[in-house]
């Protein structure tokens, strides 16, 4: 992988778990209009999880426009940091991960929202990062990014 300004995604799984829980995704509706919800991803290895319902409008979208981005919102709490992941978004079909997610990825109990790994309102969005950018309150103390490898 490439990085730019000397930041990695090891730094970039550190700036998120730093800046809270909650992210926003950003996709896109198939007449071209923006869509922005709240969600809880989580790393597991070098991709970004985030569990969901098969019927949400976010995987309505994805299965039209897979690029997303993710934004953990700046705060007081921050110092007003906040942090920008692009990627390439998929509806994750394999039963052995969905079981490997349940089971541990997620600093939240699932159980409160899905009866188990097998309940079919639950499906899980897998993101490859392909860029991120750490921008220090609000960037005017300065910008770190990185860039996934083209090769």
């Amino acid at each position: 992988m490439r990085e730019s300004t000397g930041m990695d995604l090891e730094t970039v799984k550190q700036e998120s778990a730093r800046l809270g829980m909650w992210a926003h995704i950003a996709t896109v509706t198939p007449d071209g209009a923006p869509h922005v919800v709240a969600v809880h991803p989580s790393w597991h290895e070098d991709m970004l999880y985030t569990a969901t319902s098969p019927g949400s409008v976010k995987v309505r979208n994805l299965r039209h426009e897979p690029r997303t981005s993710f934004h953990w919102q700046v705060g007081d709490t921050t110092g007003f940091d906040s942090l920008i992941v692009h990627g390439t978004t998929v509806v994750v079909d394999d039963p052995a991960l969905h079981r490997r997610l349940w089971e541990g990825v997620f600093d939240y109990d699932l159980g409160m929202f899905w009866k188990g790994p097998d309940d079919p309102g639950l499906c899980y969005l897998a993101t490859m990062p392909t860029r991120a950018v750490v921008l220090r309150m609000f960037g005017a103390n300065g910008r770190e990014e990185w860039l996934a490898s083209t090769s």
